[in-house]
């Protein structure tokens, strides 16, 4: 098995719920950078990195680091990097994303092109062979400038793991099935206690919960990039992580997840989702208006992502409909609120200081992710005979 470094990039924000994530899974944290945590593994880390890491938004391979503050520095440290031990001679290659902050190569463009030509001309000297027919498995390359630090990985997983393969109708504006499983990571909810989602839309928050209380790994029904890659990761040690997702999960659990919509669309549409995830029977989906937000039980948790009011048709209506989440949330006995929201006003109007604000990045949107906890349940007796 070969040792190297992995880097798993993230929404900025949740670097400490991927963090706790990575070493659950068994495996020693190098570094943690704004939007990225990067640990040490091998083979079979990084197939299981992407098949089981909810947080995620990809795995790379660390080719290398090196500093560059001209183009020169760029392409000579791109070809003093072995890519000869990932890159097969057939195969296609290019620099898929490049992000510059606060260095002085900040055209992504530039930046990308100087790179591909410098692999080239690494590769020629040793493939001896003038021309790339790029005709193999494909390689993508990313890239993170920071303070002239550059830094440089394999992309392993291909289209983003948020992608689960589930969600083939969406919301207006879906939440991301990785930050809908961070939010979740972020509470003490588990699969004993009660959630609702009130907005649910596509059904995303709801059913990344019952993934979880089901033990059912996020890419255990998807495909990689680095599946193809033979000679990086056997495909033995993908069938083993395949077959150890498969073996984990667990349908036969009573659990008490719930998703509300006003929009009865929508309701069709997350029971859809919840059906094609394998979790239908794990959700009550129901067409309700948040002003008939109630449950009998106590303990229980909304996790929610309501309308922000983005567009300017909407904004009147955002103080309403928060202090009716407000009200709806005082009449529900010890329950805890939880909602991700780019709404400034919201503590305001739900009438409520946040226990918890947690500043973090929805794509370039700013949000806030506001957590308003009720006590934690009784212990249950444990009687010994």
């Amino acid at each position: 098995m070969k040792r190297m470094e992995l880097i798993a990039p993230c929404h900025f924000g949740m670097e400490a719920v991927l963090k706790k994530e990575i070493i659950d899974l068994g495996y020693d944290i190098t570094e943690v950078a704004d939007g990225r945590v990067t640990f040490l593994g091998d083979e079979e880390a990084l197939c299981r990195g992407n098949i089981f890491l909810r947080t995620a938004e990809r795995i790379l391979i660390k080719i290398g680091r090196f500093h560059a503050e001209t183009f020169e520095d760029l392409f000579q440290g791109t070809r003093a990097l072995p890519w000869e031990e990932y890159i097969t001679k057939d195969g296609k290659f290019w620099v898929a994303k490049a992000a510059s902050v606060k260095s002085k190569l900040f055209s992504p463009s530039d930046i990308q092109s100087i790179m591909k030509k410098a692999m080239v001309d690494r590769l020629k000297g040793v493939y001896k062979i003038q021309w790339f027919p790029e005709t193999g498995e494909s390689f993508p390359v990313r890239v993170f400038l920071m303070k002239d630090e550059v830094t440089v990985g394999l992309d392993t997983t291909g289209e983003s793991l948020h992608k689960r393969g589930y969600r083939k109708l969406t919301a207006k504006a879906p939440i991301a099935e990785n930050l809908a499983a961070a939010l979740i990571m972020l509470t003490p909810w588990n699969k004993d206690r009660i959630l609702v989602d009130p907005f649910c839309g596509s059904g995303t928050i709801p059913i990344e919960a019952a993934m979880m209380a089901a033990n059912m790994a996020p890419g255990m029904n998807r495909e990689f990039t680095a599946q193809n890659w033979a000679h990086v990761a056997p495909k033995k040690v993908w069938y083993d992580a395949f077959d150890e997702a498969q073996e984990m999960v667990d349908l036969n659990i009573r659990t008490d997840i719930q998703g509300y919509d006003l929009d009865e669309k929508m309701v069709s549409i997350a029971r859809e989702n919840a059906r094609l995830a394998g979790v239908d029977k794990l959700i009550h989906f129901q067409q309700r208006d948040v002003k008939n937000l109630s449950h009998a039980k106590k303990y229980g948790f909304i996790i929610t992502n309501p309308p922000y009011g983005e567009r300017l048709e909407d904004k009147s209506a955002m103080p309403a409909l928060y202090q009716t989440i407000g009200e709806r949330y005082k009449a529900l006995d010890s329950w805890s609120l939880c909602m991700i929201t780019a709404y400034e006003q919201a503590e305001k109007d739900i009438g409520r200081k946040a226990d918890k604000n947690r500043k973090i990045y929805n794509g370039m949107m700013k949000t806030y992710y506001y957590q308003f906890m009720g006590p934690k349940p009784p212990k249950k007796n444990v009687i010994s005979e």
